[in-house]
């Protein structure tokens, strides 16, 4: 596990939610010290400031672990999710449909 990537994904994750170090610390409940050892990687964080450090840059914890682009997995997930808010249920099971079907495509092409 590469604790440097890590911090570097939640430096950049914080960054782009316009969230200043200290202000990502208070809402984790660690010291503004402690966040940056673990945005510089020299520190090891524990599985639950993990956790904290996820929900309050409102990612999922596999955004902060793999080289994605979380800012915009979330803002394209509450797209998708307002729209199908306005479908009908027929709808909804057509578009899931489809979705499962560009996924196995994927996958199998990939």
């Amino acid at each position: 596990m590469n604790y440097y990537e890590i911090g570097q994904r939640i430096r950049k994750i914080r960054k782009a939610r316009g969230m200043s170090q200290d202000q990502l610390a208070e809402k984790v409940g660690i010291s503004n010290t402690h966040m940056s050892h673990i945005e510089t990687g020299n520190t090891k964080l524990s599985l639950s400031v993990f956790v904290d450090i996820a929900q309050a840059l409102e990612v999922r914890t596999d955004d902060l672990l793999y080289d994605e682009n979380p800012a915009v997995r979330s803002t394209s997930l509450d797209e998708i999710n307002q729209l199908l808010i306005r479908c009908t249920t027929q709808q909804i099971r057509i578009i899931e449909d489809i979705v499962r079907a560009a996924k196995m495509s994927f996958d199998k092409n990939m």
